[in-house]
């Protein structure tokens, strides 16, 4: 949005779409059921080819947020929130086919809130915050937790491999994110709901926490966390997340192509910390004991002897 379409100015309400038009990338604003160009062009927004509503330098996620999540693994937040990092090559639109890879099985959907920051942001205070926040648009966190035993630090392949970061259909501006309601639906049945009344940590909390180190740019996106109920999809299967007030993000899973290449790297896994992971309050063992991490002493420093 902000690359291109930064001549047009936000109005103080819309949902600002990005859409392909004539084979090329189109702003238009919807209006009741149809999309309005800039040069008056209209089109019905069940019709539209989206494409993500911004153009991030950069998308961050915080981890764990929403109290019934927490619950859900019977655990404790930190004393404060913890993020990472998707690559933009991991953006997604509505409509878009998410890929889950042969030989990979634990594709987690999780509805989230997308943070778009509009103005350049540093080293602000949490009530300086919203002032910097452009609008917010609905995101689905896809997981490959295959790859979790390798990854579970920096969740780079879990959470930043190509597709999974389906964002909008829209950038709505001036809605409160506050006593709004998330669902999750897999094929027509909810499998996540919850309140952004649930979250620890809201959202100008969680830019002005970020901006004291990374400078956030207009466009930039923040997912802020999601509620219980994150489960394993396969392809074929269809995933709504909808947010009250910022509309429905409609995604279809997919079997790749091209498979996991066996000959470098970590490879899929199923280890307990996997699958426990993947299952969220279904794993059998969850509130009885811990899950069996293979990889938490592979790696033994010489300092230790």
């Amino acid at each position: 949005m902000f690359a291109a379409c930064a001549a047009v100015p936000l109005p103080v309400m819309a949902d600002l779409r990005r859409i392909v038009l004539g084979g090329e990338p189109t702003c238009a604003r919807r209006d009741g059921e149809d999309l309005v160009t800039d040069d008056g062009r209209r089109i019905p927004a069940r019709d539209a080819a989206h494409l993500p509503p911004v153009e991030p330098s950069k998308i961050i996620a915080v981890h764990l947020n929403y109290r019934s999540r927490v619950e859900e693994f019977m655990t404790v937040l930190p004393p404060a929130p913890t993020y990472f990092h998707k690559p933009t090559t991991a953006l997604n639109s509505h409509g878009g086919d998410v890929v889950r890879p042969p030989r990979c099985r634990y594709l987690n959907f999780e509805g989230e809130i997308a943070i778009v920051i509009g103005s350049r942001c540093r080293n602000v205070a949490p009530e300086e915050a919203e002032a910097h926040i452009a609008g917010f648009t609905i995101a689905n966190d896809f997981g490959l937790h295959d790859f979790r035993d390798t990854d579970a630090g920096s969740m780079l392949r879990v959470k930043g491999s190509d597709t999974l970061c389906p964002i909008g259909p829209g950038l709505v501006t001036d809605w409160d994110f506050r006593d709004k309601t998330i669902t999750t639906k897999v094929n027509d049945e909810i499998r996540q709901h919850g309140s952004t009344d649930e979250m620890e940590w809201d959202m100008p909390y969680l830019v002005a926490d970020i901006a004291r180190t990374i400078t956030l740019l207009p466009g930039d996106v923040i997912l802020s966390g999601t509620p219980a109920g994150s489960r394993p999809v396969d392809p074929g299967d269809v995933v709504t997340v909808m947010v009250e007030g910022l509309g429905e993000l409609t995604n279809v899973i997919v079997e790749g192509s091209e498979a996991i290449r066996a000959d470098v790297g970590a490879q899929p896994s199923e280890s307990e910390e996997v699958v426990s992971t993947a299952l969220g309050g279904d794993w059998e063992h969850r509130g009885v004991r811990a899950p069996r991490r293979p990889g938490s002493t592979r790696h033994v420093s010489e300092l230790d002897a």
